[in-house]
């Protein structure tokens, strides 16, 4: 613990903020505030970049996570544990060290979603990863003094924002971390600077400072006092990304620091890679169907004690063409995830393979079947747009569903060659974005329901 309290009061962060200043009365409460989306492999991007990572990068990253969170909710226990983090950061104490970047993802193309978010006064626009699977919300900021990723926007600077302040080891928010985090909070021991680490999957991870600024969700809109993680080492498969909004269920995320004031829920459209600009994607925190709720069919959130962040939900059916494919009720009878940090739908064995066999029994009698694709094994000749395919439907408890069509269905993984975007091989559900493109998601979290509409992206 010495070399790592040693590298911890090594990180110097210029001049905390002096008082917030907020004192007028709040002004009448939005409905909700919206942001725009964008995937991070799409040309209209704010975030895009020319030298995007390969699928099967995005494939193998998609495997990490759905492992990650297998071991969450079969264990309880949470993520991977931050110890190889920590070790490594134990060595970052001399300059060498810091001089030296880590390989990673270099991409913001990573087959998930990026909002524009603003933080600090004056307020400085960053893009993140939106991720209903984490609670923690953080930054890359300077000085990084350990490592920072490359990233698309430049980077946010603490000392420049006259509202920015670090919170100490005895706040109740540092407290709150290992359930945020699933990791320890540390202790700056010179300064009493509360230390986070926040550790993934697939070996990436985050470590600075627990800190608090203005966030500005619009031009318009702004809340003070937000708690989030400004990061001094920042390291993995983030892409050019500056890091993470946190839309999981805990009280440090950025949906229940927003509740008291927008209301306990929000929503969602994911746009398709290939969408244009003017047929683009958003995040709404609040209510925002409101009185369009009956466009929505919903389905009960289910409590899992394993895992009370993550959002889970009951599949009890897949029709294809109409007609149920060939597996028992009690098939599905598995945790089921819906999550906005996974590519490709995960289903149990028995279940995948029902669904494999009767849309290769329909499309292989019209179009040729092609080699496998990393984990995807039913491939065919040809792209989306040139494969006519059958309605795939996924239907849950209470009635409502997602009628899937070719672009939810399949995915083009290489020239001449599309396969199916669901894959087996796990234990457990998880409802990936490929399945959500283009539908408008709610999760209305005070009344433990999701909704779904079809052609939610404007």
């Amino acid at each position: 613990m010495a070399p790592l309290c040693f590298f911890l009061s090594c990180l110097v962060l210029a001049g905390a903020a002096s008082g917030l200043g907020i004192g007028k009365e709040p002004e009448p409460e939005p409905l909700a505030v919206y942001f725009d989306v964008h995937h991070g492999l799409g040309s209209h991007s704010p975030a895009a970049d020319e030298s995007a990572v390969s699928f099967l990068d995005v494939l193998a990253r998609d495997e990490n996570r759905i492992r990650d969170l297998t071991r969450r909710i079969a264990r309880g226990k949470g993520r991977k544990s931050a110890s190889s983090a920590r070790n490594r950061t134990q060595g970052l104490v001399g300059p060498e060290a810091v001089s030296t970047p880590v390989s990673s993802g270099l991409s913001i193309g990573s087959g998930n979603y990026y909002v524009k978010v603003g933080l600090g006064s004056p307020a400085k626009y960053s893009s993140l990863l939106l991720d209903t699977g984490s609670s923690l919300s953080w930054l890359q900021c300077a000085p990084c003094v350990v490592y920072c990723h490359p990233q698309v926007d430049p980077l946010f600077n603490p000392s420049a924002s006259k509202t920015y302040r670090t919170l100490s080891c005895s706040t109740s928010q540092c407290l709150n971390l290992k359930e945020a985090t699933l990791n320890d909070p540390l202790c700056e021991s010179q300064t009493g600077k509360c230390v986070y680490t926040a550790s993934y999957g697939d070996s990436s991870y985050s470590i600075g400072y627990l800190s608090q600024d203005l966030l500005s969700l619009s031009s318009s809109e702004s809340f003070p006092n937000f708690i989030y993680g400004c990061g001094q080492d920042n390291e993995g498969l983030f892409g050019r990304s500056a890091g993470i909004i946190g839309l999981a269920r805990q009280k440090l995320s950025l949906l229940s620091q927003l509740s008291p004031k927008y209301g306990y829920a929000f929503s969602y459209c994911l746009p398709t890679a290939t969408s244009s600009a003017g047929n683009r994607g958003y995040l709404a925190i609040g209510k925002a169907y409101g009185s369009a709720a009956s466009a929505y069919k919903f389905t009960p959130m289910i409590a899992n004690p394993s895992e009370p962040s993550l959002y889970f939900l009951r599949l009890g059916g897949i029709t294809i063409s109409g007609k149920a494919i060939g597996v028992s009720t009690g098939a599905y009878n598995v945790p089921t995830v819906i999550d906005s940090g996974t590519v490709i739908t995960r289903l149990p064995d028995s279940v995948y393979t029902a669904l494999k066999q009767a849309f290769v029994k329909v499309v292989s009698a019209k179009y040729s079947q092609a080699a496998s694709y990393s984990i995807l094994d039913t491939c065919f000749k040809g792209s989306v747009k040139s494969l006519s395919v059958p309605q795939i439907r996924m239907v849950f408890q209470g009635g409502a569903d997602l009628a899937l069509n070719a672009l939810n269905i399949l995915v083009d993984v290489d020239g001449g060659r599309t396969c199916l975007a669901f894959a087996g091989g796990s234990r457990i559900a998880i409802i990936g974005n490929h399945q959500q493109q283009t539908f408008s998601v709610a999760y209305d979290v005070s009344n433990s329901r999701i909704g779904f509409a079809a052609g939610g992206c404007h």
